[in-house]
């Protein structure tokens, strides 16, 4: 009899680690297929620019993300500015499984370029390129609170920038 007790355990056992293992690796399929869940939105904060004659200035900012009905194509645009100093950035953004894709622009200073990185749970960290231009940017999200990063060698070398969702 207690040998049977022990036995139906270990199968209680065995079937709840199964049960386990499939919605795990359902939830981790369902955010592969969103890797832009949490940005969809406007949002608003404030950072820092600084720029390589060693400057920085305070900026408002704002930026809208509108993510597509399949999960899987991102419009982002950022706009800041400071009392001299402003950028309009824009981004066309689809993941390719693990990867993601896309062209951005930046009005004020006419330029435009491509983009390549990686997206998900909450994060995006991608390279951004154009003749003479190369940055990294990072956008981290975590429930209503966003953080972005870009670092370059340009005349802008750094922004941080920590935003809300509106």
């Amino acid at each position: 009899m207690k040998c049977s007790g022990s036995g139906l355990v270990g199968q209680t056992i065995k079937a709840s680690a199964v049960i386990a293992t499939l919605v795990l690796s359902t939830s981790a399929g369902h955010a592969q297929a969103r890797p832009f869940a949490g940005f969809d939105g406007a949002w608003s904060g404030n950072g820092t620019v600084s720029l390589s004659d060693g400057s920085s200035e305070r900026l408002r900012c704002r930026a809208v993300y509108q993510v597509d009905g399949t999960g899987l194509v991102l419009k982002q645009t950022l706009r800041c500015a400071s009392d001299s100093y402003k950028f309009d950035l824009s981004s066309d953004v689809t993941s390719h499984g693990d990867h993601i894709t896309g062209n951005w622009s930046e009005t004020n200073r006419n330029i435009s370029g491509s983009l390549l990185g990686t997206a998900g749970n909450g994060k995006i960290d991608v390279t951004v390129e154009s003749a003479g231009f190369s940055a990294t940017l990072t956008l981290r999200t975590t429930g209503n609170r966003q953080t972005v990063q870009i670092s370059s060698k340009g005349d802008i070398r750094g922004v941080s920038i920590t935003m809300v969702r509106s």
